[in-house]
C-alpha cells in the first residue's frame, strides 16, 4: 500500500513537472534585471535549434521558450530573471494576447540570424586603430550574441551572402575620414587609418577611397534587395546614403585625396538612389565636422531634456515595427554622435518613422524597405554617453543593464529571427 501511495505521489510529480513547460523572461520596467542580456538568452536558445517566442508589448516585449534544466542554467548563469510557466498557464497568456481588443501579438522566432559587423582590422596585433567604440559590437558581447567582423574587401567578394545581418557604425562612406581632418589630422591614429585605407584601396584597385567607398556601399545595396537586413548608426547613416547620391562625383578636398573636388550643384544630388534622405544640401567645407544639412546639428536641447519618443504600432497589423520597438518604456534618452538626428524636412515620406523628438521636430530612429530586404537608422553614437569624445573610454554595460536606447539595437537582432511570414507582412 505504502509502495502504490509513493508511486502514484511520484507520478503526480512528475505529470507537474511535464506542465511546467516553458520558461518566461518578462522585459516590463521593473520585472527583469538584465534586459540586455536577456536578448542573449533567448538568441542562445535559437542557436540550439529550438523556437522560441517574442511576445509583443505582453509585459515590455517578453520572452519564452520551452523549459529545460539547460535552459532555466543559462538564465541563472547570466542573471537573466525567469519565470517557470506551466504549459496551461502559458497556453492562457497567448490565448489573451491573441483577442482583438489588445494591442499585443505573439511571434514565433525560429532561427538564430548569423549577424556581420562591418568594422576595419588593420593591426596584426589585435589593436584598434580607430579611438572609439561601436555600441553595437560592445552590446553583442554584454549580451553573449556572436558576431563576426567584415570590411571593404569581404563586402566586394560578396561575402555578405553569408550573412542575414549587417551592421555598420560610424563610418565615412565619403572618403573624406570622418571630416577629423581639422581637429586630428596630426594624429597618428589618423596618419595610420588614412595610410592604410589608401592602401587597401589600392590593394582592391581603386584610385581612391571614395571610389572604393562608392563599391562597397552599392554591394550593400545589393545585399540590402536581395533581402538583407541591415542598420547603421551615427555617421553610417547620412554618409551611405551621400555616397550613393552622389554615385562617384568628387566632393572630397586636396587633403583627402590629393586633388580639390569638384563644383557641386543642386542637381547634381540623385536623391533617387538613396535609402532614407531627399533635398538635402551638402557641407563642402572640408574644416567643418559635418557631412550634410540632414544631421540636426545645431538642436536647441539641454542635456537634461533630451529625450525621443518611441511609436506605438499595431502589433497584429504592424508587426515589423512594433518589434523594433519594444521597450520597457516609450520615451529614451537621447544621445550625440557625429551624425545624432536627422531633420524631418529631409525624411523620405515612404520611410517609416519609429522615433522622434517632435518638439525639435527631428527622427532619431527610422525604418524603411529596399527590394526584398530591410534597413534601420539610429542616430547617434552611444545611447549610454550622452557626448562621446574622441579617445573615450568605451561604455561599461554592467552599470546600465536595463538600458532602453541599447534595447532598440537588441530588438534589430532579433528582427531576422521572426518567422518570414511576419518579417513581410
Amino acid at each position: 500500500m505504502i509502495k502504490r501511495v509513493f508511486l502514484l505521489a511520484s507520478c503526480v510529480i512528475f505529470v507537474l513537472q511535464l506542465q511546467a513547460s516553458y520558461i518566461f523572461l518578462p522585459m516590463g520596467h521593473d520585472e527583469q534585471k538584465d534586459h540586455l542580456k536577456a536578448y542573449g538568452v533567448t538568441y542562445w536558445v535559437l542557436e540550439q535549434g529550438i523556437e522560441a517566442y517574442w511576445l509583443l508589448n505582453y509585459q515590455g516585449g517578453s520572452f519564452a521558450f520551452p523549459h529545460t534544466s539547460e535552459f532555466e542554467k543559462e538564465c541563472k548563469t547570466r542573471g537573466v530573471s525567469y519565470k517557470v510557466l506551466p504549459d496551461a498557464q502559458f497556453h492562457k497568456i497567448r490565448q489573451d494576447i491573441s483577442s482583438p481588443e489588445v494591442n499585443q501579438d505573439v511571434i514565433k522566432l525560429e532561427q538564430a540570424p548569423k549577424i556581420a559587423v562591418y568594422t576595419p582590422d588593420f593591426n596584426s596585433r589585435g589593436e584598434k586603430i580607430q579611438p572609439w567604440d561601436d555600441a553595437v559590437t560592445l552590446v553583442l558581447t554584454y549580451a553573449e550574441i556572436p558576431y563576426e567582423t567584415v570590411y571593404d574587401r569581404e563586402v566586394l567578394e560578396d561575402k555578405l551572402a553569408e550573412y542575414d545581418w549587417l551592421h555598420l557604425h560610424h563610418e565615412d562612406f565619403t572618403g573624406q575620414y570622418g571630416k577629423f581632418y581639422k581637429g586630428y589630422h596630426t594624429q597618428n591614429w589618423y596618419k595610420e587609418n588614412q595610410k592604410k585605407m589608401e592602401a587597401l584601396a589600392t590593394s582592391l584597385g581603386f584610385d581612391k577611397v571614395s571610389m572604393l567607398k562608392l563599391a562597397v556601399a552599392k554591394k550593400i545595396r545589393d545585399y540590402v534587395e536581395g533581402g538583407g537586413f541591415m542598420f547603421a548608426m551615427c555617421s553610417a547613416t547620412d554618409t551611405y546614403d551621400i555616397c550613393l547620391a552622389m554615385d562617384g562625383k568628387d566632393i572630397c578636398a586636396e587633403m583627402y585625396d590629393g586633388d580639390a573636388a569638384q563644383n557641386i550643384s543642386p542637381d547634381d544630388i540623385d536623391y533617387s538612389k538613396t535609402f532614407a534622405f531627399k533635398d538635402f544640401e551638402l557641407i563642402e567645407n572640408p574644416y567643418e565636422y559635418e557631412y550634410s544639412t540632414i544631421d540636426n546639428r545645431k538642436r536647441k536641447v539641454s542635456p537634461e531634456t533630451d529625450y525621443f519618443t518611441l511609436f506605438d504600432f499595431s502589433a497584429k497589423w504592424d508587426p515589423i515595427p512594433t518589434m523594433l520597438t519594444q521597450n520597457h518604456t516609450r520615451t529614451v534618452k537621447g544621445f550625440m554622435g557625429q551624425t545624432t538626428a536627422f531633420h524631418k524636412s529631409h525624411v523620405k515620406t515612404d520611410v517609416l518613422i519609429m522615433g522622434e523628438n517632435k518638439s525639435i521636430d527631428e527622427v532619431r530612429y527610422m525604418h524603411g524597405t529596399q527590394g526584398y530586404g530591410t534597413w534601420s537608422f539610429y542616430g547617434g553614437h552611444d545611447p549610454e554617453d550622452y557626448r562621446h569624445f574622441v579617445g573615450d573610454p568605451e561604455t561599461d554595460l554592467n552599470l546600465h543593464p536595463n538600458s532602453p536606447g541599447y534595447r532598440l539595437i537588441l530588438n534589430n537582432i532579433l528582427f531576422p529571427a521572426a518567422e518570414k511570414k511576419k518579417r513581410k507582412t
